[in-house]
């Protein structure tokens, strides 16, 4: 199905891409220049996870966060790993070690969601 390429579709997309981080719905509505209703960026958040542009992660706290996707469409990204939130500046990462885990015979890995909570090297 063919997307529409609005504006606000357009920031959402630039703000992931720039981020070192996850962002959670809060913070990329705070981030945004233009005026956009909350249904609309879950809505694109969610379009992105169906694209495989962004992947989402569940945190500690609940809320879900988004990350932009690095080679992802590629199958080069993996999402078989954990994740980190710092709990005093909100920063979401991804931590690249790849998590092994035996399945019982004919199981069928689809998705890992594993956060750790601290503080990150920038709030030490």
């Amino acid at each position: 199905m063919k997307r529409r390429n609005t504006e606000s579709t357009n920031e959402i997309y630039a703000l992931l891409k720039n981020s070192n981080s996850a962002l959670s719905h809060d913070m990329i509505q705070k981030k945004m220049s233009i005026s956009t209703d909350r249904a609309t960026i879950y809505r694109v958040l969610n379009r992105f996870c169906e694209d495989k542009i962004v992947h989402k992660v569940i945190g500690d706290d609940g809320k879900q966060y988004f990350a932009f996707c690095v080679n992802c469409q590629e199958k080069k990204h993996k999402h078989n790993h954990f994740h980190f939130r710092c709990i005093l500046c909100g920063k979401v990462e991804c931590l690249e070690s790849e998590i092994k885990i035996a399945l019982p015979k004919d199981y069928v890995f689809k998705n890992l969601n594993g956060v750790i909570s601290g503080v990150c090297s920038n709030c030490v």
